[in-house]
């Protein structure tokens, strides 16, 4: 069933407002929006429920998170913000948080620890509701930024160590929200130097598309298959399906992997990709625009 809801996986660090010091990205990057991650996530003038809801449950920190994006959204211009905090499988009960999913129009997950969210969230009538309205409400929005984002697809990775080398078994993979099918997402991904641990991620399961997203950088992703870059970074692709060699299955744990075949994209704002297809396109606006959000944010 191709889902009829909007899906934007966010790498972190998106832009929330002026701070004191402004961010290098701010100072060189030509590509910089003020606030445009963030504007995508505000619904549309005349949508359903004007509303958005933020779900915490990544984060050590739950009401600080919740409240920088309450502030964060009001800088951009838009107030109707709650905050759902889901700490444990008992918060879970409360007869609120269902009927809150179905008078949202954006549900977005903030950053923190995927392992976390997903065993609290993953599986829960929560969730299946909030499936329930990506699969069908075409007016309805999921989001998640960093852990929130990486839970996002059917494998997510949940630890790995930061190694020069790609060494076997320094990657740990486990079942996510599963609501990206065929992907695996990773974030903060050139910043902090992730090519080498998404890589093998890939490497242990090929058809699995690696979706690596860089810090103020989105992708929103329509028909669960129609990939659009946003933001002021990239978003780097990973391809397994044509390796031609793979020692994955021949070296012991700790020994630097190899590989050959491996298919890297780059994508820029305005990019695109077919998810199913597997397949970069430069010019995007055709299927995006029908989903940017009001400028007037």
């Amino acid at each position: 069933m191709t889902p009829k809801g909007k899906l934007l996986i966010i790498g972190g660090a998106e832009d929330k407002g002026p701070i004191r010091i402004r961010p290098q990205i701010k100072l060189k990057n030509k590509n910089f929006i003020d606030y445009e991650i963030l504007n995508y996530l505000i619904p549309p003038e005349g949508s359903k429920f004007n509303r958005i809801e933020i779900i915490t449950t990544a984060s050590q920190q739950p009401f600080k998170t919740g409240n920088m994006y309450i502030r964060s959204f009001k800088k951009a211009g838009f107030n109707n913000v709650n905050h759902m905090n889901i700490e444990n499988k008992e918060d879970l009960k409360n007869p609120d948080l269902i009927p809150r999913i179905e008078n949202a129009d954006t549900v977005f997950f903030s950053g923190g620890d995927q392992f976390r969210l997903s065993t609290i969230i993953g599986g829960s009538a929560l969730m299946q509701v909030i499936m329930k309205r990506y699969m069908k409400d075409e007016g309805f929005m999921l989001a998640g930024t960093s852990a929130g984002a990486m839970a996002m697809g059917r494998l997510m990775i949940y630890h790995a160590e930061n190694n020069e080398a790609m060494l076997k078994g320094h990657v740990k993979i486990t079942y996510g929200l599963e609501v990206l099918d065929s992907c695996i997402v990773d974030t903060h991904f050139v910043k902090r130097g992730r090519f080498g641990r998404l890589a093998q991620a890939v490497a242990m399961n090929p058809l699995s598309l690696g979706i690596g997203i860089g810090e103020d950088t989105g992708l929103l992703i329509t028909k669960g298959n129609e990939a659009t870059c946003v933001g002021s970074g990239m978003v780097i692709i990973i391809d397994g399906t044509r390796i031609k060699y793979n020692s994955i299955n021949v070296i012991e744990d700790n020994f630097p992997l190899g590989l050959e075949g491996l298919k890297v994209h780059m994508l820029a704002r305005g990019n695109g990709f077919f998810l199913h297809e597997k397949k970069f396109v430069p010019n995007a606006e055709a299927f995006a625009t029908r989903f940017l959000i009001n400028s007037s944010h």
